[in-house]
């Protein structure tokens, strides 16, 4: 999936600090491991958790890989596969006939349905034929910088007009999903990979991992605290690309995920200034509101949703939805790099 991020929330700043080399602890029980794979999201993927041996660490991580690709594959928007119908099958399809789907593809739709509802349309899954132009002017700008230019505000409107959610019709009887507007695509960047990520992290568990940290692309959920019942520590990288600091603050983890979305890693340049790859349904541009938004949730997809939309809202409105949802939390930064953060939101101290 080369380009599964074109369209996505790009999920960055949350990076997973020290000690991934081999542990031991106390008693020898267990030791602690660090893992990774690159064949998923287009990212790399880190797991640290603990085994008896190299082997059956291993063993687990093969295991979750396996699984992480699953996802991969069901919600890829640009490649199918043989015996799978998967997002690009359902696109394909658009205004045609409804495809028969895979439960963890309705149960991502419906997420996405729900986030759509609780954002008021901040967080837009039927938004791919919007998203697809300004990937492609990104592209293109960032080829060649001289020509970088803007998607025309008349084909942005036209684009837009077939982003409708009530023509996304999903029948949880039969299992199957239609797209009604032909000109409709889906694309679940903003939420598939933190779905995908809840389900693995479900998943660690089922396979006796008690206590694991994953990492995929920056999107990080911790399954319980370390083995010694200390919880996980990670870093929220610093926005400003400049500075000598690379994290803004660290935070302690466990049994919770954190999501970044941010615009400064993936953006192009037009006379001098910055258009990141988050679109705002609402103004079919990119959001000028903030640097970046972390939030911290028991659920890796709603954290992957809300940072997406928190990103494109106005602070007063964003924080006042942050805080009408149990176990949520959320920080912003602003453009000046001021940082505002929800109520229960907690950075250590000594930071």
């Amino acid at each position: 999936m080369k380009k599964w991020h074109r369209a996505a929330m790009f999920v960055i700043a949350v990076a997973v600090l020290a000690g991934f080399a081999f542990i031991q602890k106390q008693g020898k029980k267990a030791e602690r491991f660090q893992g990774q794979f690159f064949d998923c999201f287009d990212t790399v993927t880190t797991v640290t958790g603990y085994a008896k041996d190299k082997e059956a660490f291993s063993e687990k991580l093969k295991m979750l890989e396996e699984k992480l690709l699953y996802y991969h594959k069901l919600y890829d928007i640009y490649h199918t596969y043989d015996g799978i119908n998967n997002l690009k099958t359902i696109n394909d399809a658009a205004g045609k006939s409804p495809v028969k789907v895979d439960s963890e593809i309705m149960e991502l739709l419906k997420l996405g349905r729900e986030m759509y509802e609780k954002t008021d349309g901040k967080l837009q899954i039927a938004y791919g034929s919007v998203l697809s132009l300004w990937h492609e002017y990104r592209e293109q700008g960032n080829e060649k910088p001289k020509e970088a230019c803007l998607p025309p505000q008349k084909e942005l409107e036209e684009r837009a007009a077939h982003t409708d959610m009530a023509q996304m019709i999903l029948d949880e009887k039969a299992s199957t999903v239609y797209l009604a507007d032909p000109e409709m695509s889906l694309d679940v960047g903003s939420i598939g990979k933190g779905y995908a990520v809840q389900r693995l992290a479900e998943y660690a568990e089922e396979i006796g991992m008690e206590h694991v940290l994953l990492s995929v692309g920056g999107n990080v959920s911790a399954v319980g605290p370390k083995a010694d019942g200390i919880p996980w520590r990670v870093g929220v990288e610093n926005p400003d690309t400049e500075s000598a600091r690379q994290y803004v603050c660290t935070l302690d983890i466990a049994g919770l995920t954190v999501v970044t979305s941010g615009d400064y890693q993936r953006y192009y340049e037009v006379d001098g200034k910055r258009y990141c790859h988050i679109i705002d349904p609402d103004t079919n541009m990119p959001p000028e509101y903030f640097s970046s938004v972390s939030v911290t949730a028991r659920d890796s997809g709603m954290a992957d949703a809300l940072s997406t939309a928190l990103f494109s809202t106005e602070y007063e409105k964003g924080a006042a939805l942050v805080e009408s949802l149990e176990g949520v939390e959320a920080m912003w930064i602003g453009k000046d790099g001021e940082i505002r953060c929800s109520s229960g939101f907690k950075i250590n101290e000594e930071e």
